[in-house]
C-alpha cells in the first residue's frame, strides 16, 4: 500500500454516500504499512528531514484510515436503520466479521424502543438473544426465506452473514457454510 493509493480510497469514501469497494485485504495492508513506516522511521535521527517527514506521513495515514473507518461505520448505521442490505463485497474481510452482528443489535434496539412506548420499563440489562448464528457461505448459495419470513442472500463464497439459528443450522448441515465463532 502506497499513500497515494490510500488517499484515493479516503477522498472517495468521503465524496460517496455508497460504499466504496475496497480490497478485501485492505485494513491488512493498512497495517503493514504503518508498521513498515513505524520501523523505517526508529532507524532514523529524529531530527532529520526524513524523520520529520516520516512522522507526517505515519499521522496522514492514521488520520485517513480513522477517518475512512468513522464514514464507513455512519453508512452501515444508516443501512441497518432502515433494513437496507449491505454487499459484502463492498467490505473488507474485517468488516464482513463484525458487521454481522449488527442485526442483532438493531433488533435489539428496535425492542428496546418498542418497551418503552408499550409503557414499560426496558431491563437495565438487555441481553443479546442468541437467535442467530453467523456463517462462513463454503459455495454459493441463492437467495432463501428465513424462518422469520425474510429474505437472505444470495450468497457468494466467502460471504460472512448472521442468519436465524434455524435456517444456520440447515446451511451446516448442507456443508453450504460453517460456523464463524464471534469471541
Amino acid at each position: 500500500m502506497l499513500y497515494e493509493e490510500l488517499y484515493k480510497i479516503w477522498k472517495r469514501e468521503l465524496e460517496s454516500f455508497e460504499f466504496e469497494k475496497l480490497p478485501s485485504s485492505f485494513f491488512s495492508e493498512v497495517v503493514e504499512y504503518i508498521k513498515r513506516l513505524k520501523n523505517e522511521s526508529r532507524m532514523l535521527d529524529r531530527r532529520t528531514a526524513k524523520a520529520a517527514l516520516l512522522h507526517r506521513e505515519v499521522s496522514g495515514v492514521k488520520f485517513m484510515v480513522h477517518e475512512i473507518i468513522q464514514t464507513r461505520y455512519k453508512k452501515v448505521v444508516k443501512k441497518m436503520a432502515v433494513s437496507e442490505k449491505i454487499a459484502s463485497d463492498f467490505l473488507a474481510v474485517e468488516e464482513r466479521k463484525i458487521y454481522t452482528s449488527f442485526p442483532v443489535l438493531v433488533d435489539e434496539y428496535r425492542m428496546f424502543v418498542k418497551e418503552i412506548l408499550d409503557g414499560h420499563i426496558p431491563s437495565a440489562n438487555i441481553q443479546i438473544k442468541r437467535n442467530r448464528m453467523v456463517l462462513r457461505f463454503n459455495k454459493e448459495v441463492p437467495a432463501v426465506i428465513g424462518v422469520d419470513m425474510k429474505i437472505y442472500g444470495p450468497f457468494d463464497v466467502e460471504d460472512v452473514v448472521s442468519l436465524p439459528i434455524e435456517n444456520a443450522e440447515v446451511m451446516i448441515k448442507r456443508d453450504l457454510a460453517g460456523k464463524v465463532e464471534i469471541s
